[in-house]
């Protein structure tokens, strides 16, 4: 393993969804103060291959180690599998002082249709397309923190950072499902907060402002949104990856210790308009 003398040199990073957006974006911030990152993302072989050379190059320039997982982390086997490798490339318990869930996997349909035939159940929101969009933007982070605290790969003073959107309150076009995830993590993370409080844990939201991701552009109309966003932005723009990264890099840090359970705006103030 590399091996430096920066601020996070003994520590490790596990994100979830980590091939683009703010999870590549966190990957990149966090290299660089010397936090070995383990990266798990669903990927084809094509795209796989361009992100394995972008990481080693990251890796070598930050000396640090970067380990890519392409499993599915919403799998109970997959997470399973996750944590038998990496215990085996770490070789020690207690390593790991971030958990960041950036997975944006979901359904973006309507609950009805305009025209309102209510007979095309494929074209709209189902029970099930609600229950899996849940699990994979919210209550799959349970999962992982219990799974790597059963491990005992948590440092005593290791972070678990969410991330949740304005979509929680409002209604956007399309996004009921997630909508209705990120409402739900919300309220989880206050719960963890407290509860996995007593393992040192501690457990923050961050409310992203709209920013261009590519699951972003999967909303429909999503270009309304970021146009609304720049107007309503009283930083005269609107926000990008690289923001969010910095607050998840700020909430690692020893001086963050005492935040825990917060839900934090990373906008720019878009908030308050």
């Amino acid at each position: 393993m590399p091996k430096n003398k920066k601020q996070f040199s003994h520590s490790w990073a596990i994100i979830l969804g980590g091939s683009s957006g703010f999870g590549i974006s966190a990957v990149e911030k966090l290299a660089m103060h010397g936090m070995n990152i383990a990266v798990l993302y669903r990927e084809t072989a094509t795209a796989e291959r361009s992100l394995k050379e972008r990481f080693l190059k990251l890796a070598e320039t930050c000396e640090i180690n970067i380990a890519p997982f392409n499993i599915n982390g919403l799998d109970a086997s997959g997470r399973n599998s996750f944590i038998e490798q990496f215990s085996a490339i770490i070789g020690k318990k207690h390593s790991v002082k971030l958990l960041l869930h950036s997975i944006a996997r979901g359904n973006l349909k309507p609950l009805v249709l305009p025209d309102g035939d209510l007979d095309k159940s494929h074209e709209v929101l189902s029970i099930e397309d609600i229950q899996f969009t849940t699990y994979a933007m919210s209550t799959s982070i349970l999962d992982w923190a219990r799974s790597l605290l059963k491990a005992e790969l948590f440092q005593p003073d290791a972070r678990i950072i969410g991330l949740t959107s304005e979509g929680a309150h409002k209604y956007w076009e399309g996004y009921a499902a997630v909508s209705i995830a990120k409402a739900s993590l919300e309220s989880l993370i206050t719960y963890m907060a407290i509860e996995l409080s007593k393992y040192g844990l501690k457990t923050n939201l961050i409310q992203a402002g709209i920013t261009e991701t590519p699951s972003l552009k999967k909303i429909p109309g999503s270009e309304k949104l970021i146009s609304m966003a720049k107007e309503r932005n009283p930083m005269g723009r609107i926000t990008i990856p690289n923001d969010i990264a910095n607050v998840i890099y700020l909430l690692c840090t020893d001086e963050a210790y005492w935040i825990n359970g917060s839900l934090i705006h990373v906008d720019g103030g878009e908030h308050c308009r």
